[in-house]
């Protein structure tokens, strides 16, 4: 656990820091946050010090949202985009903007300190902005969100998983999968640094769409959910530009304390994601390690999807509908749901 101590009679972290002047000493580590278990704040905290690690690796220089539960995952809970006004002077922070143009300043997770600041504010897990704090101009993740409809089940998402990782490979691309800590599955590209959000969404929308055409019984590309069924949605609009998505280690507010796990390909058939929760984590970690340990050695190209994007829009295809706060996109088609419009 690096520069942290220590363990208080196997129930919660004391969390002094090994040096003269600690950062961070985290308040009541007793206070249960998690139901299911009795897991708590300080439970909460030995889980962020044990993946140290590979959270930086997944989430490390990054901007992030905070949603804060100050009663734990049973409580209430609100978004907090800007930091304190009385912060740390050690503390890293980045302008962000929201699509109206609307700034903030908003946490960096620089190093396990800031995520320890956080979590003393009652922050269960981080939403991160797509970009690193230091370079905002280009986008350096697609985020492919598999998202359940009602009526279905994680086996579908496994299918339609597969239908991506079979798109990914055969334009030689390399994705690394995740849990949602929820019903889904998050499949990440890590990009290089060259391309801005509105093209990431431009290829996004091109993958929802090509997975919809080869399997139109499992997948849908339809915003507007009176068209979806019962059927996987690729949620491409989660890479419209300043969208936030639920971060690798991060924590849900759910009774069972569960964590947004990557995993490896080959055990996608073998896996549900309630089963990774803190307290199964560590054993996980020992054996399994990190599957996403070569995240950032490779980057990729996003221009096969590009190369689809300008494909769908030779042959007709408008753009994509964006969610209601984005401002009027060129080539967007009339953003209202397809029953009214008839009725209109």
């Amino acid at each position: 656990m690096g520069h942290w101590l220590s363990v208080c009679s196997g129930a919660y972290v004391d969390l002094v820091a090994e040096r003269a002047e600690p950062r961070i000493v985290i308040t009541h580590p007793e206070r249960v946050y998690f139901s299911e278990r009795g897991d708590t704040k300080g439970d909460l905290a030995a889980h962020y010090l044990r993946v140290e690690e590979p959270l930086m690796r997944a989430i490390g220089g990054r901007p992030v949202l905070l949603q804060r539960f100050p009663e734990g995952a049973g409580g209430p809970s609100f978004f907090q985009k800007r930091v304190p006004k009385s912060v740390p002077p050690w503390l890293q922070t980045t302008v962000v903007s929201t699509p109206n143009g609307t700034t903030s300043q908003a946490l960096v997770i620089a190093d396990i300190d800031h995520v320890m600041w956080a979590l003393n504010l009652g922050c269960l897990g981080f939403h991160v902005w797509p970009y690193r704090a230091d370079d905002p101009d280009h986008t350096d993740e697609l985020r492919l969100d598999l998202d359940p409809t009602p009526g279905i089940e994680f086996g579908q998402i496994r299918q339609a998983a597969h239908e991506l990782k079979t798109l990914l490979d055969e334009r030689g691309v390399m994705g690394y999968p995740k849990t949602t800590g929820n019903r889904g599955l998050h499949v990440y590209v890590r990009l290089d640094p060259r391309w801005d959000s509105y093209q990431v969404r431009s290829a996004a929308v091109a993958i929802a769409r090509e997975l919809e055409r080869r399997r139109p019984d499992l997948i849908t590309a339809a915003w507007w959910k009176e068209e979806r069924g019962q059927r996987v949605f690729v949620d491409f609009n989660q890479n419209a530009p300043h969208k936030t998505v639920f971060g690798a280690w991060s924590v849900r507010a759910r009774a069972g304390a569960q964590v947004s796990t990557p995993i490896y390909w080959d055990e996608l058939d073998h896996i549900h994601p309630d089963q990774f929760t803190i307290a199964s984590l560590p054993e996980r970690l020992a054996t399994r390690g990190d599957p996403w340990l070569q995240i950032n050695d490779n980057p990729q190209s996003l221009e096969p999807f590009l190369q689809m994007d300008a494909r769908d829009r030779a042959n007709g295809l408008m753009d994509a509908p964006w969610p209601p706060v984005y401002p009027k996109q060129p080539h967007e088609p009339p953003r209202v749901q397809p029953s009214r419009a008839k009725k209109a």
